[in-house]
């Protein structure tokens, strides 16, 4: 394969500031000397380095220059020359790596493997494309790396690194002082030494002093600081470390754009997109710059409402339609939370919603452990709109209330608190809010439950930040969110809210647990675990069998056997009574009734899914056709308000929802829903703003309903339903 470099100018930013010296050109060291110390001499250094005869020490002369071009045609080239020799290929790879391009890096550290599979350099290249993306797999591939060279302080560097992430500072601690002590200028040990006294509100601290010492221009180790109060949602911190980066390197555009990217993060849109184009500007221009500068250019199309306590980013192509029913929930939720937590917020808080789901992404590049729909950045919230994503998939009401109980527990505990606990309160309010909100019983967490892999409450964090196993992130959501509902219902909610005080005066999840539950964690462990378990036993039991026989369902509905169906359906239905995705138990029994004609146990099955969770907009409109059929308006009308709160760009639900509201005497029900259908651009205006006219008549809003009448009769001159409305309501003047 021919590597090519991206073409895109840079500014060095590197993850280590003192390569491997096994794995440089001994004539690149004392380049490298003179760049640890933060010699003005440096960059002359390396483009001396530049005319020498061999390809692998002119590639460090052009990389450590910053011509990263004519470093990777040198890298190329010393490979051809040193086919058999790891080093090139991981001193390539290592650039690709610092230059954005870890698909590349991770191919070349394989090669270097290839050649000789103990290779210290290349396993710690491994260990470090795994730690940048969040890997639990980084410390495995560092202690691989120690073992083949037990002298390699900067594995344990990437080890203390990835404990502090975890929130594990002793053993955080551990590793940076072993690196010390093979290297007593082990610049990102000291840096990681001083973000743990940083991170306990230690502003004088030692270990970055002693940095300065030896290189006082080394502003990675406060980026280094700023990265793990940025983790630990720290933010207004994090900013604060990222400007005492660059204050000491101005160059370091890339703390200048982590600096600009966490303004972004709490609102101040201004000054983040200065030093984002004064970095990209610099050359610096890695995808988190450029996507967050576009991202910014965006922001044109966004409307923005704003109240006494909330602030509303909208983008303006469906702010009509969802302002209503984003607005609703947002005051409602900060409106119960207040009266829950007992605590007031002392500033608005804003929600941006994005109807492009890859906007959002770039709204929360760079974080751990998140959730796909919705990320809280202290008193800012960033979620998908009902529109990023195909209609049924997630309930945004369910997720904008979990981000805003972040934004209570992040204030109440001066963004303290452990990430398993944060995670956890805001997955127990979500159903706290509705029974049928939140995300179900997965195939994932049942396998995790099962084969004993729910990690212990003293080391859940890791499980968010740096997961070992596929979908240990949504495990661990699952686990933190029934460990709160556990301690609710045990030793009350009051337990909880003592928590977040305990977490705000800066214990950890040990001392909170024994302060206020009284008892150790592996207690408290072995509780949980005997109060979780019975309840999925009877679904974890049975879950081959369901698997295998919802398959047969399957097959059955391929040939309309319904009454196949309806027998298998009816005995497996309560295996995984969780299970509302995609072809389900209830889906295919709805399904079998309507072929049999039976409508009655047809919505039966539907009503089971609508309450256990199910958010399919096409079966729960089929739910309400059958409802309303029955006489049932009300419980129609309470079907189709739980599908608003799913999926909100569907005309036809909105129209029978106004019919029904005006049927069962809510007006202002019905005037909401006619004024989504007219936000919806339907094809049928007229009809829509008849129907909101008769809802303002119902309202005893005769002003709007003449206007909303002219409006139909604009449209549709011969209506004559509107026609007729408008000679009553002139006879009313």
């Amino acid at each position: 394969m021919k590597r090519v470099l991206l073409l895109v100018s840079f500014v060095a930013a590197p993850l280590l500031l003192v390569p491997l010296a096994e794995a440089q050109p001994a004539e690149a060291q004392p380049c490298y000397s003179l760049k640890h110390k933060g010699d003005p001499g440096t960059r002359a250094c390396f483009q001396k380095l530049t005319r020498a005869a061999n390809a692998a020490v002119q590639a460090e002369g052009f990389w450590g220059s910053g011509d990263f071009k004519a470093a990777n045609d040198a890298f190329r080239a010393a490979v051809k020359q040193a086919e058999k020799d790891p080093a090139p290929r991981t001193r390539w790879g290592r650039m690709f790596l610092e230059h954005w391009q870890p698909a590349d890096a991770a191919e070349l550290f394989g090669e270097a493997l290839g050649i000789q599979p103990d290779y210290a350099p290349a396993l710690l290249g491994q260990a470090l494309i795994a730690g940048e993306n969040f890997e639990g797999k980084a410390i495995e591939y560092a202690e691989k790396a120690l073992k083949a060279d037990p002298k390699l302080f900067e594995a344990h560097e990437l080890i203390a690194r990835v404990a502090l992430e975890d929130n594990n500072p002793k053993k955080s601690e551990e590793a940076a002082r072993k690196a010390l002590e093979i290297s007593g200028e082990a610049l990102d040990a000291l840096a990681v030494l001083g973000a743990i006294d940083l991170l306990n509100d230690e502003t004088d601290t030692p270990w970055m002093n002693r940095i300065l010492q030896i290189n006082p221009h080394y502003g990675d180790g406060f980026a280094m600081a700023g990265h793990f109060f940025t983790i630990n949602r720290r933010y207004d911190e994090g900013i604060a470390m990222y400007r005492k980066a660059i204050e000491l390197d101005p160059a370091l555009n890339s703390a200048r754009s982590e600096l600009g990217v966490n303004l972004m993060r709490l609102g101040h849109d201004e000054e983040a997109r200065k030093h984002l184009e004064q970095a990209y500007n610099s050359g610096y221009q890695d995808p988190q710059t450029v996507n967050t500068l576009r991202l910014l250019d965006s922001y044109k199309d966004y409307v923005t409402t704003k109240t006494p306590r909330t602030i509303l980013r909208l983008h303006k192509k469906e702010a009509n339609l969802i302002r209503p029913y984003f607005q609703y929930e947002f005051e409602r939720a900060l409106a119960t939370y207040e009266k829950k937590y007992k605590y007031k917020l002392n500033q608005p808080v804003q929600v941006e919603v994005y109807p492009n789901h890859e906007d959002f992404a770039v709204r929360t590049m760079g974080m751990p452990g998140l959730g796909a729909l919705g990320v809280t950045f202290g008193y800012v919230v960033a979620m998908d709109s009902p529109s990023g994503r195909p209609p049924g998939q997630w309930h945004w009401a369910s997720t904008m209330w979990h981000e805003l109980s972040h934004v209570y527990v992040i204030e109440m505990t001066k963004h303290r608190v452990p990430r398993w606990f944060t995670e956890g309160m805001a997955v127990y309010e979500e159903t706290a809010a509705s029974p049928d909100w939140g995300d179900r019983l997965d195939p994932p967490t049942i396998d995790a439950i099962k084969t004993k892999k729910l990690l212990p409450i003293a080391d859940l964090d890791r499980g968010f930040i740096h997961p070992t196993y596929p979908q240990q992130v949504i495990v661990s959501y699952f686990q933190g969110g029934r460990i709160c509902t556990f301690i609710a219902e045990k030793w009350g909610f009051d337990t909880l809210l003592a928590m977040i005080q305990d977490f705000g005066n800066k214990m950890t999840t040990v001392e909170a647990v024994e302060k206020e539950l009284h008892v150790k964690p592996e207690e408290f462990d072995r509780q949980f675990l005997a109060w979780l378990e019975p309840q999925y036993k009877k679904t974890i039991d049975n879950f081959d069998d369901w698997r295998k026989r919802i398959r047969g369902m399957s097959d059955s509905a391929k040939k309309k056997n319904w009454d196949d169906i309806i027998k298998e359906g009816e005995a497996i239905r309560d295996f995984y009574p969780d299970y509302v995705e995609t072809g389900s138990v209830y889906e295919f029994l709805a399904m079998a009734w309507r072929e049999k004609g039976d409508k009655v146990k047809q919505a039966s099955e539907l009503e089971r899914y609508s309450k256990v969770g199910g958010r399919d907009p096409s079966l729960l409109k089929q739910l309400a056709n059958l409802q309303v059929e029955q006489g049932r308006k009300r419980e129609a009308a309470a079907t189709l308000e739980r599908l608003n709160l799913i999926y909100l760009q569907d005309d036809a639900a909105h129209q029978k929802l106004g019919e029904l509201h005006l049927e069962l005497g809510n007006p202002n029900g019905a005037i909401r829903e006619y004024q989504a259908v007219l936000a919806g651009k339907p094809i049928d205006v007229a009809g829509a703003n008849y129907g909101l006219a008769r809802a303002f008549v119902a309202a005893k809003r005769i002003p709007d309903a003449r206007e909303a009448v002219v409006s139909a009769l604009e449209a549709a001159p011969g209506f004559k339903p509107a026609q007729k409305l408008l000679l009553e309501l002139s006879e009313k003047e």
